[in-house]
């Protein structure tokens, strides 16, 4: 027992399918634009790490392997 359509919902579902179909095709440009976006933000932050790491970087103090940077503060100054 098969129950027919009638050409209105006919109708509306390939107007719903043609619209879905728009949807995910632009969904699917926006992710590839976006994609693209991020490798190209990869590659500048991959660049950038790389020059930062090529800057020479001054000796540290003995107390700098300990975890101390500056010298302790004297709280009666």
């Amino acid at each position: 027992m098969t129950s027919a359509l009638s050409p209105e919902t006919l109708r509306a579902v390939a107007a719903t399918v043609r619209s879905l179909t728009a949807q995910a095709t632009e969904l699917d440009n926006h992710a590839a634009a976006l994609r693209q976006d991020l490798a190209q933000l990869d590659e500048r932050m991959r660049s950038l790490s790389d020059a930062l790491r090529l800057i020479p970087r001054p000796s540290a103090p003995a107390d700098a392997a300990a975890g101390e940077r500056h010298p302790p503060r004297n709280p009666a100054q």
